[in-house]
């Protein structure tokens, strides 16, 4: 399968009749490490719920383009199929379904259902590797769990799906160090040459953890800088403030 980009050029989309983005230009390859950052507000979230189809997110402009299809007329279930992965902000409970039966009904979806006794073996190691106690199997999905249970039980689901692009949405929100450093350590061991990440944060504590490859601050709509992981560090030392009013008096020039 060849390598797969996802392309976004000019992207304006509304949620209720208000409009959010205003022109995002943005390329993602497979493989590679991109965060996206920027202060609350500026449509970050926005941008993950239209790029995986959630309907209440109308595209009104623009265009976004992965592994060569055009996402805009697909289902979400088609953009899953495709290779898109969402981790949510807020991952919502699913009382009565257990977490096991969740991922079975996730991989046979996508066309990636397995032999039983290999799926509860990959599902045991992946466990074990996110620190996950073998008693979540038979919880029900994110049904009373805790910030960080939700956020790793996430990249389980991440882990085994294995998408070719995975956003992470503010997947650091809410995790005191440890957790945040299991789930960074998680997203890290699936990197690599079959996946790409865009992590979408704005704080960088996560990227302590995740090294980017290309850094992006999004403003009001617009990606109004990119740059390499030293960005991150810049906006830790420095905050939004003074790569916005640079970026705002270009604009201007």
């Amino acid at each position: 399968m060849s390598q797969a980009t996802l392309s976004i050029t000019g992207l304006h989309a509304s949620v209720e009749g208000k409009e959010i983005l205003k022109g995002v230009d943005l390329e993602v390859k497979q493989g590679e490490v991109h965060a996206l950052m920027g202060p609350n507000g500026s449509g970050k979230s926005t941008l993950a719920y239209t790029l995986m189809g959630h309907p209440k997110y109308t595209v009104t402009a623009g265009s976004a383009h992965f592994a060569g299809e055009d996402l805009l007329p697909l289902t979400a279930d088609a953009r899953a199929r495709l290779g898109l992965f969402l981790c949510f902000q807020y991952p919502t409970a699913i009382p009565g379904v257990t977490t096991v039966n969740f991922l079975r009904a996730a991989l046979r979806a996508q066309g990636k259902e397995m032999p039983a006794r290999e799926f509860i073996s990959r599902l045991n190691a992946e466990m074990a590797e996110l620190k996950i106690d073998e008693s979540f199997r038979a919880r029900y999905i994110n049904d009373g769990f805790s910030g960080g249970e939700k956020k790793r039980a996430e990249i389980l689901q991440l882990a085994m799906l294995r998408p070719r692009l995975a956003i992470l949405d503010e997947t650091d929100s809410g995790l005191d160090v440890d957790a945040l450093r299991t789930v960074a350590e998680g997203v890290n061991r699936l990197c690599g040459p079959d996946m790409g990440v865009l992590v979408i944060t704005h704080y960088p504590r996560i990227l302590e953890y995740m090294r980017p490859d290309r850094v992006h601050v999004l403003s009001e709509g617009r990606v109004v800088t990119s740059g390499g992981s030293d960005l991150a560090q810049r906006i830790e030392r420095e905050g939004y403030e003074p790569l916005l009013g640079v970026a705002a008096a270009a604009a201007t020039a």
